[in-house]
This record gives structure tokens, C-alpha cells and sequence, in this order.
């Protein structure tokens, strides 16, 4: 199974077959990139390191003993600092300062309840005179701070601690070192240990190692983990079951599965495996997604007869639904069950969740019923969740079971997230009208109680919030009811409700969406006086649809509306605006509309000012175009390459192509890079000013900076050598396009076609005109008139009269109305002319696939047409 790091886990690694001998059942890594670890050094028992923990900081080995006379001075202080705030400053507490010593201090800190009291007592006692905290007292303090989450002031204490130069015993520092990495200070652990070792504070052993690698291992650090356990093998100290622990756990946290394998090989060698070692692997598998792995070392723990804890079987089921795998999460649920664990409420809710999920409704209930026959009483949450899923599978009988149930465990806060939850689901699954009428006896409308009773039945009064109304007007706009939905928002505003900007600005998008931008105003208004300040969102619903009416000027007074409040107009908008204007040639209202907008302090994207170009183009506005141009280069726009192609196509459309070059030689000067349309743009402009050479030479260009040639590009240039009279450069350029495997289309086909008839060569168009029709690519109409009359007027009548029959069985005839219709006359009636052709022309007649031949000699027939664009 590919795991979420990418690489496939081999399990055969973890785990081996379940035939071998229970005592072998534990994995069997290969041992491959190792880590350095002395295979001869001593192990410290399991009973060292817990006499470590059990021991943090007292000053000897046994709980701190205090005469009778130091006990009265620790009642003392206590009494004061604790219940006589105003004794503080007196002589007494001055008096029993002088009779201060550390054991003294650390039983007083111990009877404290408050941290804040206690962090005022240390104090204290640090400035009495001939008194000096002791690697215990700073413990002491430490382990409160620790455990109220102070972090900051643990942070100042141990760094105190270290300036005050105290001496420590390795087990004092340890301590010190577990209660940063307790409350995540790893980098504060690290600095402390670094400094009390420079110091010579204190000379680390293996425990203090243990406790500093334990810290480390909460992180992802894994080079500094191994950096301090080589230190640690280098100052003689050999690794234990807790020195590796905590390495295999930031191997786990980095992902690092190789390391981890080899980490647990040495730990599974030395005989150290336990529930605790099991646990971390398995947490970690979970979160890689690896949950069926999980599942295995499961069982391997049950045969190794190593108990399960609750934590972790709560973990893997939240990893199995987490990776739907609900069913594998139900069978780990009944495991737990069966160990004697009590599953509580969270754990209910993710199994429900998921079964909802997966829709396995049925399930999802069944669970929900078995949790309150154990006594757990659901909350809001997991009837919710149950009420929206039956609501979109359409089962109403259940929801209505659900309802009344919450009516009876739940307060009224409670209920009304029910009854939205259940106008939610109904709006969701389509059902906004019956959603409606539920929301109206919400509201207190007794008329139409019977209406909902199938959803239903209220027994408590539950009145609707600003999100049941929300939820309704949503389902009425989605359902285009937008009407609906404008009333009830007013029946909403009426009854006190306020609203929120959620459902100001739906509200207002709909029916600026619907063009009715007035209302949209008026709401505009009502929200403010409401006292919403309208969104980003807002403004441009308004100014999308000015936007789309071409309404300008209100668009602009609306734009310095949003520039007071700092909202910036969409460019979607705008750019929509002076595309529309100028599709209406009113391309010089476009630009005021833009400089509109830049003095009012937003400057407009570069795709808005090349559509007004593109619009100056349309109009042979060439040169306000190119001083448009040079303007927004001016304001210190760097124009993208649509910028430039559209400039170029301009100048090659007003037969001013040495302009568009110059361009080009710009656009490369500047960093920007040419595409394969900008070439072609000025390919096609010197065709058509025909200077071919010039194109050819562009062609040589486009390939030099690595632009591959198009077919485009090609049928540009063949038609171009054909007008040049170049009909053999033209089928050159051909053979050489299909050699690169770019495949001639059907306006390759025509271009060609059409140029070979104009250099007086049909007898090898008429070749590549069978080779269009053997790919299915049917010939225009003037590709089929432009052969016949060649032939015609070469007196082969013969193949004029076989590209007839092909065009008429196409339906490619011309009607009377079109302009090609006197040249396929004149062509007809030549052909009926000719003996060899006349009756072929008369079938077709007689057929009807032909018109009646009459009189063309007053037609204006003209030559062959020239293609279409």
C-alpha cells in the first residue's frame, strides 16, 4: 500500500507470519543505516529512571523533613501569603525571612495553591537577605508554572536559574529539562542544557540525556536529536529503553519510516518492546494513513499479551473514519468495548459522523440508540448531524422521532440549532417550500401547523433566530424565488430581527443578478442603517451590474463610494464594461471610463486597457491605439504578451507591419516573450503587404527562439508564396510541415488548393483535393467553383463535371441568392455546351440537383472568388 509519504511500506519488515512462535512475534526489521549506538553499554533499569521521575526536586532522597520550628514558619508564611495579603510588608514576615532556608521555601511552594500567589512568594524569598534558591526551589517553581501552562514566566525562571549560577544535580536539571519540553519549550531546553554544561554547572549523566531527548522528540528536529545522542555515546553514556523511545517518537513525528525501522530493530534486539513502544507506531501509522498496519500491530500486542490503552484505541478509531474506513473503525470500537473501556461522548459523535458520511443511516441510529441506553445523553451536535442526513435521504418519520426527543433533553438554545439544522436539510434537499411553512409556525403562525405535522410536533416554543430566517431566504433566492425571498427578509426586519452581511449581500447579488439594481440599493441602504458596513463583496454585486447595463456614469460615482471604503472594484466587472462599449463602438467612452477610474485612485489591470486598444483598432483608430499604448507604458505598466499581440495585430491589420516588428525587436529587448500568435500575427502581416521574404525570415526567427511552427503558421506562409507566385516554395513549406508531424487541417487544405489554381496548377490541386475529401474534410464552395472553372476554361470539360457531381451530392450548389451563384451558372452552362458533358448536365437537371440553365450572358459573372477568412 502506497503511504502518504509517498513510498510504499513493506510489512513484511513490521510484521511476520502469524504461524511462528508467539515469542518471535515480534517484528524483524532489516537492519540497514543504523544508527551508532555502543552495543556494550550498560542498560539503567526501568527503576532508575522511575526514581528519577518520582523524585523531581526535593533536596534528598526521601519527601523534604523540617523540624517543628521551620514547620511553624512554613504555616506562617503560608497563612500570610495565602489569606493576609496585608501582612506582607509587616516586621513579622521580615522576622521570618531571617529564618528562610531552602527546605523551608520548598515545602511553603508545596502548600500553595494559587501559581500567581506562589510566583510572588519565590520572589520574595529570592530578595531576603542570606537566602539563595537552590536547584530544588527553582524545581519547585518550575513544576507549578508547568502545570498552570505558564510558559512564559518558566521560560524567565529557567533562564534565572542559569544566570544565578546554581549548581545542579543531574536529576535537578533533568527535571527542569521535562517541565520546558512538558509545556513544548524545546528550544528553551536545548539552550538551558547547553548553558549549565559551559557553565559547569552541572555534568550531564545518562537520565539528564533521557529527559533532554524526550523534550527534543515533541518536535520534528530530527539532526539535533541525533546530534545530542551522539553526544550523549561520546561522554560514555550507552543508550536505554528511554533513551531510543524518544528518538523512535521524532523519527515517527518526521515521518522518517527507514529510521523508524531502525530504531525499533535495536529497541525489539534488546528486548524493550512494551504497550508504550507499540502505541507510538501505531499513532503514527494512523496519521501516515497506514490504518490497516495499525490494525496488525494490534493484533501482534494481543498475542504478545501487551494491553491496550484507552488513548491509543481512541486514536486509530478517529484515524479509520478519518480515512472512511468506518466499518475497520466499528470492529476496533467493539475491541474496546470488549476490553472493558467505556466509549464516551466524542467517540459516539466520530463513529456517528461517519456512518452518516458513508450514508449508512440505519447504522448512524442504532449507534445513537445504544448510546443512551448506556446512559451518555447526546448533545446538539449529534442530533444535528443525525437530522440533516435523515433530511437529505428524505426521512422525515426519523427526524420527527429526533425533534421530540430533543425537545425534551435539550434547552432552548439547543433546540433552535435542532429545528435550523432541520430547515437546512430541508432546503437542501429541495424541499424550501415546506421549510417555509415550518419557519411560519416557528413564528407563531397556528394557520399552518397542520401543514408540518409530518416534520414535527412542537411542544415547546421555540422562536426563530436570525439563521432560521437566513437559511430560508437562501433556499428561496437558490430556487430563483427571489420575490419569496424579499419578503420574508421584510417579515424578518419586522419582528426585530437585524439580519446579518451574509444575507444583506445575498440578498443584494441576487437581485442586482436578477438586473434589478434599484432594490439592490434600497437593501444597500437598509443594511447600513441597520448598521452593517457593506463588504468588498457588496459594492461590486452593485458595480457588476452597472457593469453589464453599461451604465457609466453610476458606475463611477459608485467606484468612489467603494474608494472611501476601501473596497477594490473586480476587474471581471470593469473589463466586462469596456468590452461591451466597445463592441458598441463606443470605444472612446471606454477610455474615459478607464481614466475615470484612475483618478479616482485604482488603476486598471492591463487586460482592461488592451480590449479599449483592441476596440481603437476596430474603429482604424490606429494611432489613439498606440498613443494608448504608449501611455499605460508611460504610468509604468509592464504589458504582458495579449498586450502586445493585440498592438501588433493592429499595425498588421492598418498594412503598417515594419511598425509590429519594431514591436516585436521591443518585446524581446524588454524580457518579454514573444508566443507562437505573435509570430504568426506578423507572419500573416507580411503575407498579406506581400513581402514574403520578410515572412520566411520571420519564420526563421520563430524557430530560432524555440516557438514551435503551427498549422496556422504554415497555411499562413503557403498561401502567401502562392499569391507571390511561388507554387513550388508553397509545396516545399507543405512537405516540410507534415515531415514535423503537424497536421494539415481543412484550412491548410484550402489555402493550398486555392493557390495552386491561382499559379495555374489544378491539375496537382485536384491531388491534394481528393487527399482533403480521403480525410473527411469537406471542401468549401469556392474551393469546388474555383476547380470547375479552371477546368472549364482549360477545355477539360471531364473533370469540371466530376468536381460538379461531387459538390451537388455535398450540397455545396450555391443558391440564386448568394453572389457565387452567376459564376457556377456561367460554369453549367458551358458544360451543357460541350458534347462530351451536355447530357451529364441534363441528368442533373432532370434530377433536380441542378437549377434550369437560362440566359447568363446579361449576369454579371466574375472570375474565380477569392476564399473566405
Amino acid at each position: 500500500m502506497a503511504s502518504k509519504l509517498g513510498r510504499t511500506i513493506n510489512t513484511s519488515k513490521l510484521f511476520p507470519p502469524k504461524t511462528l512462535n508467539p515469542c518471535h512475534l515480534i517484528p524483524s526489521f532489516v537492519h540497514k543505516k543504523k544508527i551508532s549506538i555502543n552495543e556494550h553499554s550498560p542498560f539503567f533499569p526501568e527503576s532508575n529512571i522511575y526514581t528519577e521521575f518520582s523524585r523531581p526536586y526535593h533536596s534528598s532522597e526521601d519527601a523534604v523533613s523540617i523540624h517543628s520550628d521551620s514547620t511553624t514558619v512554613v504555616e506562617e508564611l503560608t497563612a500570610i501569603f495565602t489569606n493576609q495579603p496585608l501582612l506582607r510588608t509587616s516586621e513579622e514576615l521580615t522576622t521570618l525571612g531571617t529564618k528562610l532556608n531552602t527546605e523551608t521555601v520548598e515545602s511553603v511552594l508545596k502548600g500553595l495553591k494559587s501559581w500567581r500567589i506562589a510566583y510572588e512568594f519565590f520572589s520574595w524569598a529570592a530578595d531576603q537577605d542570606g537566602y539563595r534558591h537552590n536547584c530544588y526551589t527553582y524545581n519547585a517553581m518550575a513544576s507549578i508554572l508547568s502545570r498552570a501552562k505558564q510558559t512564559a514566566k518558566l521560560k524567565i525562571l529557567a533562564r534565572d536559574m542559569v544566570n544565578s549560577r546554581c549548581p545542579m544535580t543531574p536529576g535537578a536539571l533533568g527535571f527542569l529539562i521535562r517541565c520546558l519540553g512538558s509545556q513544548g519549550l524545546v528550544d528553551e531546553a536545548n539552550y538551558i542544557f547547553d548553558q549549565v554544561k559551559m557553565m559547569g554547572l552541572c555534568f550531564p549523566n545518562s537520565y539528564t540525556y533521557n529527559c533532554l531527548l524526550e523534550a527534543l522528540s515533541k518536535s520534528t528536529s530530527v539532526d539535533l536529536v541525533e546530534k545530542r545522542l551522539r553526544e550523549m555515546q561520546n561522554s560514555g553514556f550507552g543508550p536505554d529503553k528511554f533513551t531510543l523511545t524518544p528518538v523512535l517518537r521524532v523519527y515517527c513525528n518526521a515521518g522518517k519510516f527507514e529510521k523508524v525501522l531502525d530504531v525499533f530493530n535495536q529497541i525489539r534486539d534488546r528486548g524493550w518492546i512494551d504497550g508504550h513502544i507499540f502505541t507510538i507506531l501505531m499513532i503514527s501509522f494512523s496519521k501516515w494513513g497506514e490504518v490497516d498496519k495499525a490494525m496488525e500491530l494490534i493484533e501482534r500486542m494481543e498475542d504478545l499479551n501487551i494491553s491496550l490503552n484507552e488513548k491509543t484505541l481512541c486514536v486509530l478509531i478517529h484515524g479509520f473514519v478519518r480515512e472512511s474506513r468506518v466499518e475497520k473503525a466499528l470492529h476496533l470500537f467493539d475491541k474496546m468495548r470488549k476490553l472493558g473501556f467505556k466509549p464516551d461522548l466524542p467517540l459516539y459523535d466520530v463513529l456517528i459522523r461517519g456512518l452518516c458520511q458513508k450514508k449508512e443511516l440505519r447504522k448512524a441510529l442504532n449507534l445513537y440508540m445504544e448510546m443512551k441506553d448506556s446512559g451518555i445523553l447526546p448533545d446538539v451536535s449529534i442530533i444535528s448531524k443525525l437530522i440533516s442526513s435523515l433530511c437529505g435521504e428524505g426521512d422525515l418519520a426519523s427526524t420527527k422521532i429526533l425533534l421530540e426527543e430533543g425537545e425534551q433533553a435539550l434547552d432552548a438554545k439547543a433546540l433552535i440549532l435542532l429545528y435550523n439544522t432541520l430547515l437546512d436539510g430541508l432546503v437542501n434537499h429541495g424541499l424550501v417550500d415546506k421549510a417555509y411553512l415550518l419557519l411560519r409556525v416557528m413564528m407563531g403562525a397556528e394557520s399552518v401547523s397542520e401543514a408540518v405535522n409530518d416534520l414535527v410536533s412542537i411542544k415547546k416554543i421555540v422562536s426563530p433566530d436570525c439563521t432560521s430566517f437566513s437559511i430560508v431566504i437562501d433556499g428561496f433566492c437558490n430556487m430563483g424565488q427571489l420575490d419569496s425571498a424579499l419578503r420574508l427578509f421584510w417579515d424578518m426586519i419586522r419582528m426585530g430581527w437585524k439580519g446579518n452581511v451574509l444575507l444583506y449581500n445575498n440578498l443584494i447579488n441576487e437581485l442586482c443578478n436578477a438586473n434589478r439594481v434599484d432594490e439592490g440599493f434600497e437593501l444597500l441602504k437598509e443594511m447600513k442603517k441597520s448598521g452593517f458596513k457593506p463588504t468588498q463583496f457588496t459594492h461590486n454585486s452593485i458595480f457588476g451590474c452597472f457593469c453589464r447595463r453599461e451604465d457609466v456614469s453610476r458606475a463611477i460615482d459608485l467606484v468612489r463610494e467603494m474608494r472611501e471604503n476601501g473596497h477594490e472594484p473586480w476587474i471581471k466587472y470593469y473589463s466586462l464594461l469596456v468590452k461591451q462599449l466597445c463592441i458598441h463602438g463606443k470605444v472612446i467612452e471606454a477610455s474615459d471610463f478607464l481614466n475615470n477610474m484612475v483618478q479616482e485612485g485604482f488603476l486598471p489591470e492591463i487586460i482592461a486597457y488592451s480590449i479599449v486598444m483592441d476596440g481603437f483598432f476596430k474603429i482604424q483608430g490606429v494611432d489613439k491605439a498606440t498613443k494608448l499604448f504608449r501611455d499605460i507604458c508611460g504610468r509604468g505598466y509592464c504589458p504582458d504578451v495579449i498586450a502586445y499581440n493585440i498592438l501588433m495585430n493592429g499595425l498588421c491589420k492598418a498594412r503598417r507591419v515594419s511598425e509590429a516588428q519594431d514591436v516585436l525587436n521591443e518585446m524581446l529587448e524588454k524580457g518579454v516573450v514573444p508566443s507562437v500568435v505573435t509570430y504568426n500575427i506578423l507572419i500573416d502581416g507580411w503575407c498579406k503587404t506581400h513581402e514574403i521574404d520578410q515572412a520566411i525570415l520571420c519564420l526563421s526567427k520563430m524557430v530560432e527562439k524555440a516557438r514551435e511552427p503551427t498549422v496556422v503558421t504554415y497555411s499562413t506562409l503557403i498561401d502567401g508564396l502562392c499569391n507571390a507566385g511561388r507554387p513550388n516554395d508553397a509545396l516545399i513549406l507543405w512537405n516540410e510541415m507534415v515531415k514535423k508531424g503537424c497536421s494539415p487541417n481543412k484550412i491548410a487544405y484550402t489555402a493550398l488548393i486555392h493557390g495552386l489554381i491561382k499559379c495555374n496548377k489544378a491539375d496537382i490541386a485536384v491531388v491534394f483535393f481528393h487527399e482533403m475529401k480521403e480525410k473527411e474534410m469537406k471542401p468549401d464552395r469556392f474551393v469546388y467553383l474555383a476547380l470547375i472553372n479552371d477546368f472549364v476554361s482549360k477545355g477539360n470539360s471531364v473533370l469540371a463535371l466530376e468536381v460538379l457531381k461531387d459538390m451537388v451530392t455535398n450540397e455545396k450548389f450555391p443558391s440564386p441568392l448568394d453572389k457565387d451563384y452567376p459564376l457556377c451558372i456561367s460554369a453549367l452552362h458551358k458544360l451543357s455546351e460541350d458534347v462530351v458533358t451536355s447530357s451529364d448536365v441534363k441528368n442533373l437537371i432532370v434530377q433536380g440537383l441542378i437549377p434550369t440553365i437560362g440566359n447568363v450572358s446579361d449576369m454579371d459573372v466574375k472570375s474565380v472568388v477569392e476564399p473566405r477568412d
